[in-house]
């Protein structure tokens, strides 16, 4: 089941992005775009997930419902 998980992004001094969350322990991902720290992000985001549940912790994620507003980044 897909879960909304909240990400926030930085843009570094050194031209990197850093996400991480506070949905998720221990999220940390960077990249050289958004778009890249982010693919990086929800890989990591699904193995913290997975190991969680390996443990039978149990998630606080909320479930994606049949509507919701999402905010899409778009270069131009």
């Amino acid at each position: 089941m897909e879960k909304i998980i909240n990400f926030h992004i930085e843009h570094l001094p050194e031209g990197y992005y850093l996400v991480t969350s506070e949905d998720i322990q221990g999220l940390v991902a960077q990249g050289r775009t958004v778009s890249e720290a982010l693919e990086i992000a929800r890989d990591v985001a699904r193995r913290l997930i997975e190991a969680r549940s390996q443990r039978k912790k149990p998630s606080h994620l909320t479930p994606i419902k049949k509507r919701f507003d999402l905010q899409l980044i778009v270069g131009g």
